[in-house]
């Protein structure tokens, strides 16, 4: 077979293996938030953590006002004084049931950062939109601590 033939064959493969359909319009876009089994599922185990590891702490309470089905993320963040996050210590993740939500967040005390400002901040989504925040709450040691009963309110 001539070269010049073999390389026309080569670029019409290459072509054809490139090309593809262009989208269906009716076709749904992929979800960017992940199933609500799988949250669940993920909240499920960071609720069975098990026994607090002689190196780490625990931040612990109840959440309030948590809608049922609504996903609960929170996180311990180290914040510069321009109230920018500039590191994550810790996060969870829960589902909420309408009732008083228990968390546990464990961290590493170690991470924590010697006269930076530590805050506990959290917020609440349903569908994919941002519904409650919690008013941040400051952590001024890397203890384990009960924070008690922490109220989430509606976000602006």
């Amino acid at each position: 077979m001539p070269l010049r033939s073999l390389v026309l064959l080569s670029l019409f493969s290459l072509l054809m293996a490139c090309s593809s359909d262009a989208p269906k319009p009716d076709a749904p876009a992929p979800a960017k938030t992940p199933a609500p089994k799988q949250a669940q599922e993920k909240a499920r185990q960071a609720a069975e953590l098990g026994p607090l590891p002689a190196h780490q702490r625990e931040l612990s309470g109840t959440l309030q006002g948590i809608p049922a089905g609504a996903e609960v993320e929170l996180a311990l963040l180290v914040i510069d004084d321009k109230d920018r996050p500039q590191q994550l210590l810790a996060s969870s993740s829960l589902i909420g049931n309408n009732q008083a939500l228990p968390f546990r967040l464990r961290f590493n005390p170690e991470a924590f950062p010697v006269g930076a400002r530590v805050e506990l901040r959290g917020r609440a989504s349903q569908s994919g939109q941002l519904i409650l925040h919690l008013p941040e709450q400051r952590i001024s040691q890397p203890t384990t601590q009960a924070l008690g009963s922490l109220q989430f309110v509606k976000a602006p």
